[in-house]
């Protein structure tokens, strides 16, 4: 999304110094494009975006699929309009205090990207927010456009996240763009399917693709963790940290999707809320199942109080929709000839 939508009006002082007439809207776009670029190339180069695999090739086809879509859709609400409000409430919130513009701008950048954590960690402990946001865990091959499987309703609601932070610190507009354009070349890297020697010391600071990949594991153990965008001390900090090889990306259960079929399960609950068999032995009791499930749906938010009648009710009303489906299912197999 912020590839086209770094073209904004925004002029920036200090560029015709290098003797060029070009304005930082025209920079940046070509700076993340041609990342872009590199990456894929690098992906390539090593043997894995460049293998014939037909999920792979249907993970890069369906997230550029989303980033247009994305693109299109969100075009009026994204950064564009966060760079007017920015302009229009530059001066005051908590950095209006901050009078040096380089200082303020690395406040501006430590925020945001605190922020970001703190949104993508309830992303995963709400299950509402989790809805929308297992598109982006969906992809069964993590590779540089795994940064666009977003899906629009998720892009909606982080824009108005940014949006309160702009409102809040004050920021300038300047901030805004160049913030944006770090994260985002962040989050290109850090998705890419690539390693480098000196990847473990530079992921001391910053997030590095062998620890983002850990996130997109398909065990939730290790999809919970590394929540940072940018910087990985915020992990450290908040012990959210975790340093492993994952043996599976994507989410268990969940086939390679195509571009519809991700939006569609943007509004799907069935995928992650009980892992629990279908089948029920004569005589045995639903009451068992029913606590293991209300007892996942807690754990999945972190067992934050106030939830528990809701998750036995919830996964009350789930295990027995499944059971139903599994009598159908077994009446229309016995009736097939």
């Amino acid at each position: 999304m912020i590839l086209s939508n770094l073209t904004s009006h925004l002029k920036l002082p200090g560029i015709d110094r290098l003797g060029q007439d070009l304005a930082v809207e025209d920079v940046l776009p070509a700076v993340i494009l041609l990342t872009f670029a590199f990456l894929m190339a690098a992906e390539v180069r090593l043997g894995r975006g460049g293998r014939a695999n037909p999920s792979v090739r249907k993970s890069y086809r369906t997230n550029l699929s989303l980033f247009l879509f994305n693109d299109l859709l969100m075009s009026a609400l994204s950064v564009s309009s966060l760079l007017i409000l920015a302009e229009r409430h530059t001066g005051g919130g908590l950095l209006a205090g901050v009078s040096n513009s380089w200082l303020r701008g690395l406040l501006a950048l430590l925020l945001l990207d605190l922020v970001l954590y703190c949104w993508h960690w309830a992303s995963h402990r709400l299950s509402w927010l989790w809805l929308f946001h297992k598109v982006h865990h969906s992809d069964r091959s993590m590779n540089v456009t795994t940064g666009f499987r977003l899906h629009f309703v998720e892009v909606l609601l982080t824009v108005l996240v940014k949006a309160g932070f702009i409102v809040i610190t004050g920021v300038h507009a300047a901030q805004v763009l160049l913030s944006e354009a770090l994260i985002t070349l962040a989050v290109l890297f850090h998705h890419a399917d690539v390693s480098f020697p000196g990847e473990r010391r530079l992921g001391r600071l910053f997030v590095v693709p062998s620890l983002h990949r850990v996130h997109h594991s398909a065990l939730r153990s290790e999809h919970d963790r590394n929540y940072g965008a940018l910087f990985s001390f915020w992990d450290r900090l908040f012990g959210t940290l975790l340093e492993v090889r994952p043996a599976q990306i994507g989410l268990r259960e969940v086939d390679a999707l195509g571009f519809v079929e991700t939006l569609k399960f943007g509004f799907t609950y069935a995928y992650g809320s009980t892992p629990l068999p279908l089948r029920l032995h004569s005589g045995q009791s639903l009451e068992p199942m029913i606590a293991e499930a209300a007892y996942f749906r807690a754990e999945k938010r972190g067992f934050i109080p106030g939830f528990e009648m809701f998750d036995w009710l919830a996964a009350e009303r789930e295990i027995e929709e499944r059971m139903n489906v599994g009598r159908i299912n077994a009446g229309t197999a016995r009736r097939t000839p």
